[in-house]
């Protein structure tokens, strides 16, 4: 079995990418992650390659997906597809979010 406490860990936010990150599961065909985003950050990601699902532990913001914004509080999921540009903004409270990846994150790539 894997299983892991969400609330005991705590990636701290990186300078280069204004968030942080670390890694909680990966499966051939799956990964989940945990990130924070602090209350006034500037999130600069870059679209991934993987497809997204994106859960909202706690916090305060919005996220942009492709031309659109929306809210984002505890409870909220929003789905962002390979490719595709997106960032939280307007952060409120720190905003801790579990992120499904499918295929995994980091993960090597066959060619």
């Amino acid at each position: 079995m894997k299983a892991h406490e969400i609330p005991e860990l705590d990636p701290q936010p990186r300078e280069e990418d204004g968030h942080g990150y670390v890694d909680v599961l990966a499966s051939e065909k799956l990964s989940v992650g945990l990130a924070i985003w602090p209350a006034g950050s500037t999130d600069r990601q870059r679209p991934h390659e993987e497809d997204e699902v994106y859960y909202v532990i706690n916090g305060r913001g919005a996220i942009r997906v492709a031309d659109e914004d929306r809210p984002v509080k505890a409870g909220s999921l929003v789905f962002v597809a390979a490719g595709v540009d997106h960032r939280y903004h307007d952060i409120e409270e720190e905003i801790r979010v579990l992120i499904f990846w499918a295929p995994p994150h980091n993960a090597p790539r066959h060619h």
